[in-house]
């Protein structure tokens, strides 16, 4: 059986206060985010986590991405920025290439397909995908802890490094 999720970053200013979550159902999700990051970092986030807590469950995954950044990177140009040494065809060095290494590892011989759906237009998992990860968002804007989800019984938690636009002195990953 396939499983469905759903999978959304938000950020606050862009970057501003950032959050991350995917969502299978109301059981199952997990969502967390940095003091500062970008839209982009908190989709690929989502997508990452997303693939470390189901690896165990050998079950083909149905991603659903509000984002045509993160699809596009990784069903379309990771190959040639990885054929270029992480750069774009223009030369310059891609951003968020941490992230992007780590998904292009976790997709290693998965029964991975990306879905493209339109944001903000009522589609019931990534609208729930999109309030949690604002959630986290918001709490992290207004100083206050937000829900981090029931993740996926025997999961592992997520590791979930400062992305590079983060501040680094004082501050360490958080999932709340």
């Amino acid at each position: 059986m396939t499983i469905t999720a759903a999978a959304d970053g938000s950020a606050l200013g862009n970057p501003g206060p950032a959050g991350w979550a995917w969502y299978i159902d109301d059981e199952r999700w997990r969502a967390g985010g940095w003091p500062r990051a970008t839209n982009n970092q908190g989709e690929l986030m989502a997508v990452l986590d997303l693939l470390h807590a189901t690896e165990g469950l050998g079950e083909p995954l149905r991603i659903l991405c509000d984002s045509q950044y993160v699809i596009n990177s990784v069903t379309q140009w990771m190959p040639g920025w990885k054929r270029r040494g992480w750069r774009k065809a223009d030369g310059k060095p891609v951003l968020n290439r941490e992230l992007l290494e780590r998904l292009d590892a976790a997709l290693q011989g998965r029964d991975v397909r990306f879905e493209w759906v339109k944001g903000h237009a009522g589609h019931p998992l990534n609208e729930a995908a999109d309030a949690r990860a604002r959630a986290v968002a918001e709490a992290y804007q207004a100083g206050r802890e937000a829900d981090a989800g029931p993740g996926i019984a025997g999961a592992p938690l997520p590791d979930a490094p400062l992305p590079a636009a983060a501040p680094t002195a004082a501050v360490s990953p958080t999932l709340f």
